[in-house]
């Protein structure tokens, strides 16, 4: 069962009610269990609205209302909490009901961000909820209620984990529920898609060298582990989940370990206390980042089972590419499940550590993320989240909600470029995908300040920079993280070197960037005058990006990301293209065909090779299984993104986040490089770039304006193509052949 979209109750009669008696709010607290019972004469046309402050579990008359985990989703609360609309005809009856709502911490008030914050959003718990038969309601939260502590649930926490006491189902200790007046005022109704379980992956038991018992699930992913043990009343068993094993086998959570800034630490932990008998158990309100996972018991695990359950946002996986070589098709795998992983309501960054919206995240991986699955309603409620936190003077943050409590530190990191701008390039990415300019029109506002941000922040100049002629439009004031997480480049040093100087490469790279965008959306949601100043800006911060970057058009730098970019953004002209991407190929070479680019411009590389005359430069990049490469983390046996490109060291010391999905923006290029589909607002082309050394290779996008194939493979002596498209499309052979076709199939043959 899934959430009714839009929709809300006409009127509230329903009453915000807090389950909890007096306590320490800084002590953790049980799950409440909050109960009603009723009586319907009717059930037809039935529907539950419910919310909280915190998660809910819902069950009427026992049995699970809807599929949504860790529902209400999160969000910045204080602004916008949706309400979820369920139609529960088909659980209701005539006569006697009950309706039991289970609350547990949550975003809300559990553990957040990478410092662990408790109670960001508020020390309570608090439900909402009313029942209506043809719009009349029939049951609401009112003071009539009655609530418990003394449920199974007897902790529950993101970071932390659950412990759940199988003895305590039978719940006792009833008592009432006290009325709050929390308001109505930031309700909103469900708009984006749930949350539910998806893969399952049985557990594979075994020792470690330490002696340690250990489960395998063989793929890193989030979610939570599913038990079925057989034991006595009071026997205990712990889980402990971790990404990787340490360089001796053994289990370790070193890797996201978050240091002093929470010293509480990310433990991932279930404790389960068993009841007689079989006991089936999974974690109602968190889920962890995992493959691996450590067992302490007492109990005899013979016959035992353990299943990871993957949790992420209802998505459907829309791109599917294979080529001849596996590794490359594990690394597509490797990036879908770092999407998959993080794609939990909104896109974070990973799904242990911070479990943060980053924008710079978002900003690099949506043009992936489009061909990867149908996931425009989990990025348009994060582009909801980044209007509600944008500053009044139109700074976009770093993250969206914002999760830190705004020091001095915080402040000054934000609106950083590249980051920021995600609140341009993220909206044109789903327009270029689904052609829907409603996308455009929605965070229109958003974007149209965040310029005005950036505008303003163009007019102050570093003295160093005062010569440039066009230096009001050069950006080498503020904050900015710049290219980041270079392979060779120490990322203190980097920032350190920022704050003295400014980032004006990147930083004005990105302000032409999005102003050229903005010009373009403007003229399609027809705003004329918006168009042709967004026009002027882009072309004075090309000048100014020139005069300081370039010498003549020539860029001088043993750095791949400052040829990358300004070829990628179009700050080139002419025979400076042709001459920045030899010098970007010479340098690739000249590195051993490894990247040196970071975290903003990795997406871009193997396309602005190939797009240039440097095919064979990109596949060689591609195929570079040493660090830093992509086909590096596969050879170690990764299944999902790492963090940096050397998340496992030679010497197999582990380090970092090992599921994130930036670097899998590789996976954009398989479709759009190897494989050529270019889907740009329904104009659809394919210009496809075969390797030998793949053999071949296919794509298939079921795409917003329909399902289209592409495929290549080197038989003999021919290079043959097969493409089927559901539009009129362009297509473009390496030979230099091009046709005009309608929708349907077609097959081409070239001669080697």
């Amino acid at each position: 069962m899934r959430p009714i979209q839009n929709q809300m109750p006409a009127s509230w009669q329903a009453k915000w009610i807090d389950p909890e008696l007096p306590h320490d709010p800084e002590a953790r607290q049980p799950a409440s269990v909050l109960r009603r019972r009723f009586t319907a004469e009717r059930t037809e046309n039935a529907v539950l609205y419910i919310t909280c402050h915190g998660l809910y579990e819902a069950c009427l008359n026992g049995r699970r209302v809807g599929d949504f985990v860790l529902a209400p989703g999160t969000g910045d609360y204080h602004k916008r909490l949706t309400v979820q609309a369920y139609d529960v005809s088909g659980l209701l009856r005539k006569g006697e009901n009950e309706l039991v709502v289970t609350l547990g911490d949550g975003w809300y008030r559990g553990s957040v961000g990478i410092d662990g914050l408790r109670n960001y959003y508020g020390a309570d718990i608090a439900l909402l909820c009313q029942l209506e038969i043809d719009g009349t309601p029939i049951l609401y939260s009112d003071k009539d209620w009655e609530a418990s502590q003394n449920g199974p649930i007897r902790q529950n926490d993101f970071q932390q984990g659950e412990s759940y006491d199988a003895r305590m189902e039978t719940i006792g200790g009833w008592h009432g529920a006290a009325v709050r007046d929390f308001g109505f005022d930031n309700l909103a109704p469900t708009q984006s898609v749930p949350i539910v379980e998806q893969e399952r992956f049985p557990g594979r038991l075994f020792t470690a060298p330490n002696g340690e018992t250990l489960i395998d699930f063989s793929q890193n992913l989030a979610g939570y582990t599913e038990l079925r043990v057989t034991a006595k009343a009071g026997q205990k068993i712990t889980l402990w989940h971790a990404e990787t094993l340490d360089e001796n086998g053994n289990f370790t959570q070193k890797n996201f370990d978050p240091g002093e800034r929470n010293k509480n630490g990310i433990p991932q932990r279930l404790e389960y206390i068993c009841k007689d008998g079989l006991n089936v158990y999974k974690p109602s309100f968190t889920i962890f980042g995992f493959r691996y996972a450590k067992v302490e018991t007492d109990i005899d695990l013979t016959g035992a089972a353990f299943t990871a359950v993957a949790v992420y946002s209802e998505m459907p996986q829309t791109g599917f590419f294979e080529c001849g070589r596996a590794d490359v098709n594990r690394l597509f795998l490797n990036s879908l499940w770092s999407m998959r992983s993080n794609f939990c309501d909104i896109p974070t960054d990973c799904p242990t550590r911070e479990r943060a919206g980053w924008t710079g995240d978002a900003g690099v991986f949506a043009p992936t993320a489009v061909f990867l699955a149908d996931c425009a309603p989990v990025l348009c409620k994060w582009l909801g989240e980044c209007r509600l936190a944008q500053g009044d003077d139109g700074l976009v943050q770093n993250i969206a909600p914002v999760n830190n409590k705004g020091g001095m530190i915080s402040n000054m990191l934000q609106g950083s470029a590249g980051w920021g701008d995600a609140c341009v390039l993220v909206p044109w990415a789903l327009y270029e995908a689904y052609g829907d300019k409603t996308i455009l029109e929605e965070n229109y506002d958003m974007m149209r300040r965040w310029m005005a941000f950036c505008e303003k922040r163009a007019q102050k100049t570093r003295p160093h920079n005062l010569l440039n002629p066009w230096h009001k439009y050069l950006v080498d004031e503020g904050f900015h993280f710049g290219e980041w997480c270079q392979p060779d480049v120490d990322n203190t040093d980097a920032m350190k070197k920022t704050m003295m100087l400014g980032a004006p490469e990147v930083a004005t790279a990105y302000y032409f960037r999005s102003a050229s965008l903005m010009a373009n959306i403007a003229r399609i949601l027809d705003k004329t005058a918006d168009a042709e100043k967004y026009a002027s800006l882009a072309a004075n911060a090309k000048k100014a990006y020139r005069h300081a970057c370039t010498k003549n058009g020539k860029i001088k730098s043993e750095r791949q990301c400052e040829y990358v970019r300004p070829l990628a953004f179009g700050l080139l002209d002419g025979e400076e293209i042709r001459q920045a991407a030899d010098d970007l190929d010479a340098l690739v070479k000249k590195n051993g065909y490894h990247l040196n680019t970071g975290f903003l411009s990795t997406p871009d590389l193997c396309r602005v090779l190939a797009d240039n005359g440097h095919t064979d430069t990109a596949y060689k990049l591609l195929l570079q299984e040493d660090c830093p490469g992509w086909l590096y983390a596969v050879k170690k046996g990764a299944t999902t993104i790492w963090e940096t490109w050397d998340g496992v060291r030679a010497d197999g010391t582990v380090h970092d986040s090992l599921n994130h999905y930036s670097y899998g923006a590789i996976s954009g290029w398989l479709f759009g490089g190897v494989c050529g589909i270019e889907l740009k607002a329904g104009k659809l082309a394919i210009r496809p770039h075969p390797c030998r050394e793949l053999g071949f290779a296919k794509a298939e996008w079921r795409s917003p304006a329909g399902t289209i194939q592409s495929a290549w493979e080197y038989r003999d002596d021919r290079l043959v193509f097969d493409f089927s498209v559901p539009v009129p499309a362009t297509i473009e052979l390496p030979n230099g052949e091009k046709h005009e076709v309608t929708e349907g199939n077609c097959h081409y043959e070239i001669l080697l």
